[in-house]
């Protein structure tokens, strides 16, 4: 590997660590509406402004999607950055001297201008794509999820899927994105079972604080045919037998 590749790995492997001691020590100081933000960041990223007596000025640059940017208020702002500032002063070199939001850009294609004159926007950004693109995220076979918690689930579900015959299977969909009237939402399970249609989310900490939203999305996903939607807190998924209890009884429902 030559120095341009280490410096690249090094470099990555920074920003995830800021990215990751930021929000633990946020959530374990009871700022769960900053922790959130972070949580649903795809990356946080470490830019560098300039130096001076040998010491690294970097702005931290954090990527949302649009609809999160508003919720970066100039406290929680703050508290992220000191928050960061906090998780790397032990380390040499470089200080965090600012904090920038920046918003996920949309994708687009070559047929872009035909698409606004006719009322249509361009496409919406994939986070299922997004996932993808982050070196860390849980994987099996060809399915992708954002964090080790959405795996849990997903595993539990996989070991039921195998206990049940062909012809009375369940499917298990993560991750897709699903169009409700003009809305596109990515519900992070969709399972299907005899004949039924239910949704998992998996609830992070941050979900009180956008508890209102949650419930508008819920709302159109039951008016579109999905029979009920199911929500698993982070802290019910520590272990095994609790994930299981609770895949057993949305499986009871929805065939109920």
């Amino acid at each position: 590997m030559d120095n341009s590749a280490d410096f690249e790995k090094e470099r990555k492997e920074r920003n995830e660590r800021v990215h990751a001691l930021t929000t633990i020590v946020l959530q374990q100081r009871g700022h769960s509406d900053a922790a959130g933000l972070l949580v649903d960041a795809p990356s946080v990223t470490l830019k560098y402004i300039e130096s001076d007596w040998g010491v690294e000025y970097l702005e931290l640059l954090v990527d949302v999607d649009p609809s999160l940017v508003d919720r970066f208020t100039e406290e929680v702002s703050e508290r992220i950055l000191t928050t960061a500032k906090e998780v790397t002063e032990r380390d040499e070199g470089f200080e965090i001297s600012s904090l920038r939001v920046r918003p996920i850009l949309p994708e687009f294609t070559s047929n872009w201008r035909t698409e606004l004159k006719t009322g249509l926007s361009p496409k919406q950004s994939n986070h299922a794509r997004r996932v993808r693109s982050e070196p860390n995220h849980p994987t099996e076979g060809r399915l992708h999820f954002t964090n080790e918690w959405e795996y849990k689930v997903y595993a539990v579900l996989r070991d039921r899927q195998a206990q049940l015959e062909d012809n009375e299977t369940i499917g298990i969909v993560p991750l897709s994105l699903y169009k409700v009237a003009t809305t596109v939402l990515e519900p992070d399970f969709l399972v299907t079972y005899r004949g039924y249609a239910g949704v998992i989310e998996v609830d992070g900490p941050h979900h009180k604080d956008r508890a209102s939203s949650d419930k508008g999305r819920d709302r159109l996903l039951l008016n579109a045919g999905v029979k009920f939607v199911e929500r698993i807190d982070v802290r019910d998924t520590t272990t095994k037998e609790e994930v299981e209890k609770f895949i057993t009884d949305f499986l009871k429902r929805l065939t109920a």
